[in-house]
Parts: structure tokens; sequence; C-alpha cells
């Protein structure tokens, strides 16, 4: 007579095994569980013990797989009167929770493997509806990343990231020192930034030094109102792109008065006004960027605003940053187009996000390289319907 058995992998004092079937047809392996009668049945709420029993029930759970064999564990327990709860619960057996039809190890087995699969691969692998997957690893991530972890934090960086079409907005704040994501909001209001301070605690406010962020009028009122003495920066990133969008116009504005015979000149020369000098490498892009500043002032002009508009951001001291925006904006004011007049008023009016600068030199790229792999989640998933999950997701992703 064999003496192998399967109740080592079972280790749970309160549970014993019954009976097993296998079904090789199928696949499965049917596996009878009882309580263990030689201990008190345990509240699965507050751990007391009871001896009130007030009816037997019976569900059908599953479990680990067996090599290649699915389980399905057949469950005898009991309902108790609890006198501590004062209500009538499950016992506790350690093999299941009361509103799950897996096993514990079965949802933290399903949990790990949604950290490198899908939801829809896991629910393959293993045979279960892409719904249950979700719901249990939504349950992990809640219980791990539910609540704000703001400790700590002194420099704050904040952007915004398309989720889907149509202006719709995800709010993502991040810790700038460890690099980790500690909250995501729904749209990119002053309401939905002002909700991520609502929920920090006083003495966490107190701590933060300095956020940096784009030139979004909406962050700017809530950081001004939640926390007024934290120093706002302005990333050149964002403010140079804004300036990249004034240089199309002027282009578009310059071609339609040029001449006929010099209208070719222009043609195909946006992309070569937007790029950095030293990224282009073709002999050929260089001569046509060079023969088209030759040919107009404008954009020339435009050019050299780029050049020392970059610049801005390279000083140490507020006083020679704040004489490089004045000439900068003097120069562009007597350039005669009103975009670029526009933008050095913009310019003026924000220079305070600049000029602290110079106290916290701090930029959102570490941010920009979190929304590429925030896009990459997303699309390994072919989006996400519960936006909730898809902030856990992304919290989980940027947590050490």
């Amino acid at each position: 007579m064999s003496g192998m058995s399967i109740a080592y992998y079972f280790p749970f004092r309160r549970i014993k095994i019954v009976h097993q079937s296998v079904a090789q047809d199928t696949r499965t392996t049917r596996i009878d569980i009882s309580p263990d009668k030689r201990f008190l049945p345990v509240c699965s709420r507050c751990g007391h013990p009871s001896r009130r029993i007030h009816s037997h029930v019976q569900r059908r759970v599953r479990d680990l797989n067996l090599g290649s064999f699915r389980v399905w564990l057949e469950c005898h327990y009991r309902k108790v009167v609890c006198m501590h709860c004062r209500r009538v619960v499950v016992e506790d057996l350690e093999l299941f929770s009361p509103c799950q039809r897996v096993t514990k190890r079965l949802a933290l087995y399903i949990h790990e493997l949604c950290k490198m699969l899908t939801v829809k691969d896991v629910a393959d692998h293993l045979g279960l509806d892409w719904k249950t997957v979700r719901r249990i690893d939504k349950h992990f991530l809640e219980l791990q990343y539910g609540k704000t972890d703001t400790c700590g934090v002194r420099i704050l960086a904040v952007d915004e990231i398309a989720i889907r079409k149509g202006h719709c907005y995800l709010t993502v704040v991040l810790d700038y020192e460890r690099g980790r994501v500690i909250w995501v909001g729904k749209h990119r209001r002053a309401k939905t930034l002002s909700g991520f301070f609502n929920k920090m605690p006083n003495r966490d406010r107190k701590r933060l030094k300095a956020i940096v962020m784009d030139m979004w009028d909406p962050y700017i009122k809530a950081v001004q109102k939640k926390v007024p003495h934290v120093k706002i920066v302005f990333d050149l990133f964002h403010v140079v792109a804004q300036f990249s969008r004034v240089i199309d116009k002027v282009r578009r504005a310059e071609y339609r008065k040029a001449s006929e015979e010099n209208k070719s000149v222009f043609k195909g020369a946006r992309y070569l006004l937007l790029r950095n000098r030293s990224n282009l490498r073709r002999i050929k892009d260089r001569e046509h960027l060079r023969e088209l500043l030759e040919l107009n002032e404008v954009i020339s002009t435009v050019m050299i605003l780029r050049d020392k508009l970059k610049h801005i951001w390279s000083y140490k001291f507020r006083t020679w940053a704040r004489k490089a925006i004045d000439e900068w904006c003097a120069l562009a004011r007597c350039t005669n187009h009103p975009a670029v007049q526009k933008f050095a008023d913009t310019l003026d009016r924000y220079s305070y996000g600049i000029l602290n600068h110079c106290d916290y030199p701090i930029h959102t790229g570490k941010l920009e390289g979190v929304n590429n792999k925030i896009k990459v989640i997303k699309r390994k998933a072919y989006g996400y319907h519960d936006l909730r999950y898809f902030s856990l997701k992304i919290i989980q992703a940027f947590t050490n």
C-alpha cells in the first residue's frame, strides 16, 4: 500500500481531507474537505472562537493547480453564531475568504502573475473569468496602495497624460526625489490637484518645498490655494515646446507672404525648425535650414530667440535670470509678429516659476519617462475601463 498523501499540500490545521477523485478527460481534480472537529470553530471576522453552530454549508472553491490538473475543493464548513460580532458568520478554515470562490493562495498567485501579465492572459492561463482575475488583483492593490503615502515628500512633479481621445486626461503626481508615483487623479482641473492636497496631512504639506509643472493655470491655482508656501517651478521642456508652436505659426505666416519662387524653400521645413540643430545630421537638412534662415529675417530671429530661451534655465542666480528674461522679452516684442509678442507677455507673467528654478533646479524629465511607461501599461492591456484599477496599476509599477 502506498504511503504517499496529498495532505502535505494542504498545511492548514483546521481542515482534513476526506476524499479525492481525478477526471482524466477534463484534467480536473476534486478534493473533499471538511473541518477538523478537534478545533473549535473560529469567527472569520474577529477571530474569536464560538461553540454555537448555526448551520452546515458546502461550497466549491478553486485552488492552485496540481501539475496540469485544475483542482476544485468541495469545502464543507460551518456557520457559527459569534457572540463578539453579534451575528452569524462563516468559520475561518485558513484556506479561503468567506466571499471568495478561490483559495487565498490562488488569489495571491493571481496577484503575482498580474504584475507581469495582462488580466486576460492570467484568466486564459488559469481558466478563470477575467472579471474574477481583475477583482482579485484590485483587492490586493487596494490593500497595498489604496492609501496615498506622502510621508517624507519634499519635492513634487505634476503632469497630465491623455488616456483616450476627446481630451480625457489623468493627473499624475510624482515624488521627485524618490521617483515614485504617489497619486493619480481623473481630469486635469484645479479640483483634481486640490483633491490630492486635501488628502495630505498638515505635517506633510508643511514639509513640501517645491513643485515642478508646466504653465497650466488650473494646477497653479490649486497649488497657490492649498500650499501657498511651495515654490512653483516651470519646466524648460514645456515652455520651449509652447514656443515651438509659436515658431510654426510664424513659419506659416511667412510662407503666405513669400513669393512663388521662394515658397519652395519653406516647404518641408517645419520639423527642421522644431528640431535642435545638433540633431540635423544630414547635410541636405543643414543646407535647407541655412537657406531658409538666410532668406527670411523673421524666422531667423525667432530661431535665435529659441536658443536664448533655453539659456535662461542655465542661470543659478535670480538677478541674472531676471535680467535675461527682461532682455528676451524686449527682443521678442521688437519682432513684428503678434504670436511672438503674445508669448513674450506670457513669459513675463509666469517669470516667477522660471526664477524659482535658480533655487530648485528641477525638471519634469523624470515624469516624462513615467508617462511613457504608463502608455506602455495602457497599450499592453488595450486600455482600462476601470480608472481606479488603472491608477493602482500605475502606482504599483513605480513603487520600489
